[in-house]
């Protein structure tokens, strides 16, 4: 139970793939969970993975609450642990046969002070379990399906950064968002 600290984008960690969890209700993914949810909530967050906090496991942890102040539009999303997450993209159909991406801005706490658009599913199913080892399953939209998209990213290795398409729509938070607090990190 503590506030870790966020390794920053640069670190090699952040680009390694993290292992499965194989035990569950253990008093060591009790204490990870734990401190992910101290250090995101610290931070503002929406969501954090492990290996933001140099942990190499397949766990997320993301939620808004009833109102997240950097995200005053943004619909709440129950605070969810997920482990071993798989996600299915549900969104439309393109007429290339692909799927309907849908663009919006986001930030990280390992890339702090930064933002960009961002393709992103609009509907996803996630899978996965919770920190008990029972089965989780949700199918979400919107700010829900791009936080989740975002933060099982971490897990193999990937930084927004790196699915920004145009570059002239990534910079500093200040700049792009001048005297709005709101616009923040992920």
């Amino acid at each position: 139970m503590a506030v870790r600290d966020i390794l920053k984008m640069g670190d090699p960690r952040l680009l390694r793939k993290a292992k499965a969890v194989t035990q569950f209700d253990t008093d060591e993914l009790h204490l990870l969970i734990s401190d992910l949810l101290d250090t995101m909530l610290a931070a503002n967050g929406a969501g954090l993975a492990a290996p933001q906090i140099g942990v190499d496991l397949q766990v997320v942890i993301f939620g808004t609450g009833a109102r997240n102040p950097r995200y005053p539009q943004a619909l709440p999303i129950p605070t969810t642990v997920l482990v071993n997450p798989v996600l299915t993209a549900l969104a439309p159909a393109t007429s290339d046969g692909g799927l309907l991406e849908v663009e919006d801005w986001e930030g990280c706490l390992s890339v702090p002070g930064l933002r960009a658009i961002v393709p992103r599913f609009s509907c996803i199913r996630y899978t996965g379990f919770d920190q008990y080892g029972d089965p989780l399953e949700r199918t979400v939209e919107g700010f829900h399906a791009r936080v989740v998209q975002h933060e099982c990213d971490h897990l193999i290795g990937m930084l927004y950064p790196m699915r920004v398409r145009d570059f002239t729509r990534f910079g500093f938070t200040e700049v792009l968002f001048p005297g709005i607090d709101a616009v923040s990190d992920d």
